[in-house]
């Protein structure tokens, strides 16, 4: 089952790879994908058009490399 996203106006779209990009379409068509791909989080634009983007990684957390003088 293709994996499908309902905009904020109401149309559902299908994720779509031909092998060098995604893309969403109205219909489900060859290169349907079942499932975001790791590492991509679909965004809407403000037109309603949805894009996958890459998740930033985290910054490691920052340590505490401060000495007390005793």
């Amino acid at each position: 089952m293709a994996y499908s996203h309902t905009n904020s106006k109401g149309v559902t779209y299908y994720l779509h790879s031909n092998g060098k990009m995604f893309f969403f379409s109205k219909e489900v068509k060859e290169g349907a994908l079942d499932a975001v791909p790791a590492g991509y989080n679909v965004v809407e634009m403000k037109t309603g058009m949805l894009v996958l983007k890459k998740v930033q990684a985290e910054a490691p957390a920052a340590t505490n490399t401060t000495e007390s003088a005793g």
